[in-house]
């Protein structure tokens, strides 16, 4: 049954995902006016570890319950084993980890992850992204804070992405309607996860042969004497 937008959002999953992205948001900020090293700044690092732990564990328990349900797959449920779940759980970790530090994006990991366990490529796509929306913008505000966030080229880059994901969704629609197969979804995820890792791996390896030239430091810094630079 076919019903409009606003029905078909889960107002209440919406809410923790927001109240948790608050939380931690809150927390963030909170850091930058503590001493870096210093006592409060571990709690406060630490003090969200237990909200997104208890989040996914009430989560991965209303599933393991049979309380939820993945509304794509229909009335074939999966089983939901405690290892199963705490893999997913891990792969989440990892996901938002690499989107965070990195600026991958997650969701390379969580998008081929959805596909693993029968999510319709379309329903993959669109929770990927909603997923890794939310770790995104956490990533955003703490580099803005430590003032490193370019505002003029990320509105740049924030209108050219916006403008190409709309075109690209209207090609994909029209690809799978013309063929009749959603499955050309996954070969494009396929094709730019392969483009990605060439051209993220050829930058490092650059990046490196410059920095081995002019004999440059390549190891870690010391996170208890980093001061953000305007």
């Amino acid at each position: 049954m076919q019903v409009s937008m606003v029905e078909n959002i889960r107002w209440k999953d919406l809410g923790h995902l927001f109240a948790v992205w608050f939380m931690i948001l809150a927390l963030e900020i909170g850091k930058n006016y503590t001493t870096t090293c210093s006592g409060a700044y571990w709690a406060v690092n630490l003090l969200q570890i237990p909200i997104a732990v208890g989040m996914s564990a009430y989560q991965a328990m209303r599933l393991y319950k049979g309380q939820r349900s993945i509304a794509s797959k229909g009335d074939q449920q999966p089983r939901w084993s405690v290892w199963k779940l705490i893999v997913f759980c891990c792969c989440g970790t990892v996901a938002g980890t690499l989107a965070g530090l990195l600026g991958l994006g997650g969701g390379f990991i969580l998008a081929p992850l959805f596909l693993g366990i029968g999510i319709p490529p379309q329903v993959a796509s669109a929770t990927s992204i909603l997923a890794m929306a939310f770790s995104a913008s956490m990533a955003v505000v703490e580099y803005y804070l430590l003032k490193r966030f370019p505002v003029p080229y990320a509105l740049c880059l924030v209108g050219v992405a916006t403008v190409a994901s709309l075109v690209g969704q209207y090609l994909v629609r029209k690809v799978v309607a013309l063929l009749g197969r959603a499955s050309v979804i996954i070969f494009i995820l396929t094709f730019t996860l392969c483009v990605s890792a060439v051209l993220l791996g050829g930058v490092g390896v650059d990046h490196m042969i410059q920095k081995i030239e002019r004999k440059e430091y390549m190891g870690f810094g010391n996170l208890c004497m980093y001061t953000a630079k305007n």
